[in-house]
Protein backbone atom coordinates (compact mmCIF):
# COMPACT_ATOMS: atom_id res chain seq x y z
CA UNK A 1 0.00 0.00 0.00
CA UNK A 2 1.16 3.63 -0.85
CA UNK A 3 2.53 5.63 2.18
CA UNK A 4 -0.34 8.56 0.92
CA UNK A 5 -3.17 6.20 1.91
CA UNK A 6 -2.20 5.69 5.85
CA UNK A 7 -5.09 7.04 6.86
CA UNK A 8 -6.10 5.03 9.93
CA UNK A 9 -6.28 6.71 13.46
CA UNK A 10 -5.32 5.07 16.12
CA UNK A 11 -7.19 5.00 18.98
CA UNK A 12 -5.28 5.75 22.04
CA UNK A 13 -7.61 6.14 25.22
CA UNK A 14 -11.29 5.61 25.30
CA UNK A 15 -13.75 7.22 27.78
CA UNK A 16 -17.20 5.21 28.30
CA UNK A 17 -19.37 8.38 29.23
CA UNK A 18 -22.49 6.45 29.01
CA UNK A 19 -22.73 2.68 28.35
CA UNK A 20 -26.46 0.85 28.81
CA UNK A 21 -28.88 -1.43 27.11
CA UNK A 22 -29.59 1.71 24.42
CA UNK A 23 -26.44 3.10 24.10
CA UNK A 24 -22.27 3.21 24.50
CA UNK A 25 -21.19 7.13 24.46
CA UNK A 26 -17.56 7.34 24.55
CA UNK A 27 -15.06 10.16 24.23
CA UNK A 28 -11.83 8.96 23.11
CA UNK A 29 -8.65 10.34 22.06
CA UNK A 30 -6.61 9.32 18.59
CA UNK A 31 -3.51 9.42 17.21
CA UNK A 32 -3.26 10.76 13.64
CA UNK A 33 -0.78 9.14 10.61
CA UNK A 34 1.31 12.08 10.98
CA UNK A 35 1.85 11.01 14.83
CA UNK A 36 0.02 14.04 16.30
CA UNK A 37 -2.55 12.87 19.42
CA UNK A 38 -6.21 15.05 19.34
CA UNK A 39 -9.28 14.71 21.61
CA UNK A 40 -12.03 14.81 22.22
CA UNK A 41 -13.44 12.80 19.70
CA UNK A 42 -16.84 11.52 20.53
CA UNK A 43 -18.31 8.56 18.96
CA UNK A 44 -21.27 5.95 19.71
CA UNK A 45 -22.74 2.20 19.20
CA UNK A 46 -26.14 1.57 19.21
CA UNK A 47 -28.18 -1.55 18.10
CA UNK A 48 -27.96 -2.28 14.02
CA UNK A 49 -31.28 -2.23 12.56
CA UNK A 50 -33.73 -3.04 9.84
CA UNK A 51 -35.24 -0.85 7.32
CA UNK A 52 -38.16 -2.07 5.03
CA UNK A 53 -39.65 -0.68 1.88
CA UNK A 54 -43.12 -2.86 1.90
CA UNK A 55 -45.74 -3.03 -0.76
CA UNK A 56 -48.69 -4.77 -0.39
CA UNK A 57 -50.87 -6.59 -3.17
CA UNK A 58 -52.44 -3.84 -4.74
CA UNK A 59 -48.47 -2.04 -5.07
CA UNK A 60 -48.98 0.85 -2.02
CA UNK A 61 -46.09 0.94 -0.35
CA UNK A 62 -46.67 0.31 4.06
CA UNK A 63 -44.97 3.68 6.07
CA UNK A 64 -45.72 4.26 9.38
CA UNK A 65 -46.24 7.61 11.26
CA UNK A 66 -44.23 8.13 14.55
CA UNK A 67 -42.72 11.11 17.12
CA UNK A 68 -39.08 11.08 16.40
CA UNK A 69 -37.36 13.12 19.35
CA UNK A 70 -34.01 14.03 17.32
CA UNK A 71 -35.87 16.37 15.26
CA UNK A 72 -38.71 16.65 17.41
CA UNK A 73 -41.61 16.12 15.08
CA UNK A 74 -44.02 13.18 13.77
CA UNK A 75 -42.70 11.93 10.23
CA UNK A 76 -43.39 9.03 7.50
CA UNK A 77 -40.87 6.44 6.98
CA UNK A 78 -40.78 3.08 6.47
CA UNK A 79 -41.45 0.19 8.62
CA UNK A 80 -37.58 -0.36 10.52
CA UNK A 81 -36.51 -1.72 13.95
CA UNK A 82 -33.40 -2.87 16.02
CA UNK A 83 -31.67 -6.65 15.62
CA UNK A 84 -32.05 -8.84 18.83
CA UNK A 85 -28.45 -10.61 18.57
CA UNK A 86 -28.65 -14.37 19.01
CA UNK A 87 -25.14 -13.49 20.73
CA UNK A 88 -26.61 -11.34 23.28
CA UNK A 89 -24.57 -8.49 22.42
CA UNK A 90 -26.48 -4.97 22.71
CA UNK A 91 -24.69 -2.69 19.73
CA UNK A 92 -23.34 -3.11 16.32
CA UNK A 93 -21.56 -5.91 15.02
CA UNK A 94 -19.35 -6.45 11.96
CA UNK A 95 -21.77 -7.64 9.32
CA UNK A 96 -21.33 -11.65 7.56
CA UNK A 97 -23.54 -13.87 6.63
CA UNK A 98 -25.07 -14.42 9.59
CA UNK A 99 -25.66 -10.59 10.73
CA UNK A 100 -27.79 -11.10 7.44
CA UNK A 101 -29.86 -13.75 9.17
CA UNK A 102 -30.55 -12.33 11.84
CA UNK A 103 -31.21 -9.06 10.00
CA UNK A 104 -33.95 -10.90 7.72
CA UNK A 105 -35.76 -12.06 10.87
CA UNK A 106 -35.58 -8.81 12.26
CA UNK A 107 -37.31 -7.43 8.78
CA UNK A 108 -39.77 -9.98 9.27
CA UNK A 109 -40.74 -9.01 12.69
CA UNK A 110 -40.75 -5.47 12.59
CA UNK A 111 -43.07 -5.42 9.47
CA UNK A 112 -45.50 -8.00 11.60
CA UNK A 113 -45.04 -6.04 14.41
CA UNK A 114 -45.61 -2.27 13.04
CA UNK A 115 -47.99 -3.04 10.61
CA UNK A 116 -49.90 -6.31 11.83
CA UNK A 117 -48.40 -7.59 7.55
CA UNK A 118 -46.57 -10.24 6.55
CA UNK A 119 -44.30 -11.34 2.98
CA UNK A 120 -43.47 -14.16 1.39
CA UNK A 121 -40.99 -12.00 -1.30
CA UNK A 122 -37.98 -10.66 0.37
CA UNK A 123 -34.90 -9.02 -1.24
CA UNK A 124 -31.80 -7.89 0.58
CA UNK A 125 -30.88 -4.62 -0.89
CA UNK A 126 -28.04 -3.46 1.01
CA UNK A 127 -26.12 -3.29 4.46
CA UNK A 128 -24.64 0.75 4.84
CA UNK A 129 -23.24 2.32 8.13
CA UNK A 130 -26.10 4.05 9.73
CA UNK A 131 -23.57 7.41 10.33
CA UNK A 132 -19.99 6.24 9.58
CA UNK A 133 -18.68 9.53 11.12
CA UNK A 134 -19.59 9.00 14.59
CA UNK A 135 -21.45 5.88 14.88
CA UNK A 136 -20.79 1.84 14.38
CA UNK A 137 -23.57 0.37 13.52
CA UNK A 138 -25.14 -0.74 10.78
CA UNK A 139 -28.48 -0.46 8.71
CA UNK A 140 -29.59 -4.15 7.06
CA UNK A 141 -32.23 -2.62 3.49
CA UNK A 142 -34.78 -5.32 2.35
CA UNK A 143 -37.57 -4.82 0.06
CA UNK A 144 -40.96 -6.67 0.88
CA UNK A 145 -43.71 -7.20 -2.27
CA UNK A 146 -46.91 -8.57 -1.95
CA UNK A 147 -47.45 -7.95 1.85
CA UNK A 148 -50.51 -9.46 3.06
CA UNK A 149 -52.37 -7.93 6.19
CA UNK A 150 -52.37 -11.17 8.51
CA UNK A 151 -52.95 -9.41 12.50
CA UNK A 152 -52.60 -6.14 14.51
CA UNK A 153 -50.17 -4.17 15.24
CA UNK A 154 -48.04 -5.48 18.06
CA UNK A 155 -45.93 -2.59 18.96
CA UNK A 156 -43.38 -2.05 21.87
CA UNK A 157 -43.83 -0.45 25.08
CA UNK A 158 -42.58 3.16 23.57
CA UNK A 159 -43.73 2.64 20.08
CA UNK A 160 -46.82 5.15 19.29
CA UNK A 161 -47.43 4.89 15.50
CA UNK A 162 -49.96 4.88 12.63
CA UNK A 163 -49.95 2.64 9.26
CA UNK A 164 -50.60 4.19 6.22
CA UNK A 165 -50.48 3.47 2.35
CA UNK A 166 -48.66 5.93 -0.12
CA UNK A 167 -48.46 5.11 -3.96
CA UNK A 168 -44.62 5.69 -5.49
CA UNK A 169 -45.53 9.13 -7.06
CA UNK A 170 -46.98 10.23 -3.50
CA UNK A 171 -43.59 8.85 -2.43
CA UNK A 172 -41.86 10.49 -3.97
CA UNK A 173 -43.37 14.27 -3.70
CA UNK A 174 -42.65 13.50 0.18
CA UNK A 175 -38.87 13.31 -0.23
CA UNK A 176 -38.92 15.77 -2.84
CA UNK A 177 -40.93 18.33 -0.46
CA UNK A 178 -38.65 17.50 2.83
CA UNK A 179 -41.45 15.53 4.66
CA UNK A 180 -39.87 11.96 4.18
CA UNK A 181 -37.27 12.94 6.59
CA UNK A 182 -34.74 9.78 7.39
CA UNK A 183 -31.97 9.91 5.00
CA UNK A 184 -31.69 5.78 5.67
CA UNK A 185 -35.01 5.34 4.55
CA UNK A 186 -34.58 7.65 1.41
CA UNK A 187 -31.62 5.36 0.18
CA UNK A 188 -34.03 2.09 0.86
CA UNK A 189 -36.34 3.87 -1.49
CA UNK A 190 -33.80 4.25 -4.07
CA UNK A 191 -32.54 1.34 -4.00
CA UNK A 192 -35.62 -0.60 -4.01
CA UNK A 193 -36.62 1.42 -7.11
CA UNK A 194 -34.13 0.37 -9.08
CA UNK A 195 -35.27 -2.91 -9.90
Amino acid sequence: MDDKENLVWEEIRTEHIVQDEWIDFRRSAYRFPDGRVLEPFYSFSRKDYVVIVASDTEGRYLCVRQFRQGIRKVTTEFPAGGIERKDGGEQGSEPGPSALEEALGAARRELLEETGYESDDWRYLLTVPSNATIADNYAHIFAAGNCRKVGEQHLDEAEFLNVEKHSADEIEKMIAQGNFQQAIHILAWMLSQRG
